[in-house]
This record gives structure tokens, C-alpha cells and sequence, in this order.
């Protein structure tokens, strides 16, 4: 029986119908043995609280440092740094929230879009993702869930060296989002299903 700190939530297939595994785990992604890890990061890219925080206290100042050197990314932009003392091999600092600490949809949407190209450029086969722009950004998690699940799915399809997509996030809440999420994008529609 899987840990009910993970869940095998499927597969989505790329043109070559080759398929990607896709899961949720509840915990903190800085644990994580992938090839990224995304940092939903704010336009001047200094890593002080949520996510980001967590990132820099866990692998170190240079990873901060390496993404200030690259400010200003614009809003829904994506840049690649050095993992620090991470297990991952890179950190994808992926903009999705502006000057003010908010988001969008459409601004979570580029980032996870940016995320997804640079994981492609550096030759990432696994990725992981947070909850973005949910916790100091505001925006409704089930809301960042659906966005997120279904650009990660069709970036999927044009990425066929990316074999596994980890969906990482904190608590029980933000696990069945994003279930919820995975399982409302697997459902055929009414025109796949006539």
C-alpha cells in the first residue's frame, strides 16, 4: 500500500505516446532527489520567506546569490540556478509573483510554462513543483491546482525527456487540491467521450 505521503496519481503521454509519471508528496521539497526543484520566486529573486526561504536555508546562500545575479526576471519568467547543498541538481526560480507579493492565474500559468522550459534546456528528466503563488501570494489553492496540473500536463506533451513530475507540497489541505486537481484533469470530456 503506497505512504499515504505519496500518491502514483498516473501518467500523461507525450506525442511519441511515451508517458510521464506524475505524483503528489506531502512534504518538504527541499527532501526531494529530482533533477529541478521550482522556486516560485518574486521579480528580485532574493529568497526570504515561503518556499524560496525554505530552499535557501536548506541549500545555502549561493543559490540565492546565483539567482540575484540574474534580476530582474519578469513576471511569469524562469531562470536556472545552482541546487547549493541540495539532493536536487538545479533549482528553477519561476516568477509568479510581482512587486507586491500577489499572483494571477495567468501569471502562475507563464511560470509554470517558463519552469517547463527550463527544466527542458538543462535536460531534466524529473521535476518538482510547489503550490505557487498559494501561500505568501494569496491565490486559492484549488484554483493554483487546476492551473498548475493542466500546464504542467500540456508542457508534458511537447517534453519527452521529462519522465516524472513530482507535485511537492505541505499538508493534508494542499495534497487533496492538488488530487483533486489530477483527478478532475484525467476525466475524459463530453467530445472524448461521444
Amino acid at each position: 500500500m503506497p505512504s499515504p505521503d505519496l500518491w502514483v496519481c498516473g501518467h500523461s503521454s507525450d506525442d511519441e505516446g511515451e508517458l510521464a509519471r506524475i505524483e503528489l508528496w506531502n512534504g518538504d521539497i527541499c527532501d526531494l532527489e529530482v533533477d529541478a526543484i521550482v522556486n516560485a520566486a518574486n521579480l528580485s529573486m532574493w529568497m526570504a520567506t515561503g518556499v524560496g526561504g525554505a530552499i535557501k536555508r536548506a541549500g545555502g546562500d549561493s543559490i540565492e546569490f546565483a539567482a540575484v545575479r540574474q534580476a530582474p526576471v519578469p513576471l511569469g519568467g524562469a531562470v536556472v540556478t545552482t541546487a547549493g547543498n541540495l539532493a536536487a541538481k538545479a533549482v528553477i526560480h519561476a516568477v509568479s509573483l510581482d512587486r507586491d507579493r500577489r499572483t494571477s492565474a495567468p501569471t502562475i500559468a507563464d511560470a509554470v510554462h517558463s519552469a517547463m522550459a527550463r527544466a527542458r534546456e538543462i535536460g531534466a528528466r524529473s521535476v518538482a513543483f510547489p503550490a505557487l503563488g498559494t501561500g505568501v501570494g494569496g491565490f486559492p489553492l484549488d484554483e493554483a491546482a487546476r492551473i498548475t496540473v493542466e500546464t504542467v500536463r500540456s508542457e508534458l506533451e511537447i517534453s519527452p525527456g521529462i519522465e516524472h513530475v513530482i507535485f511537492a507540497l505541505r499538508g493534508a489541505v494542499a495534497f487533496e487540491a492538488f488530487r483533486v486537481a489530477i483527478a478532475a484533469a484525467d476525466r475524459p470530456s463530453l467530445s472524448e467521450t461521444a
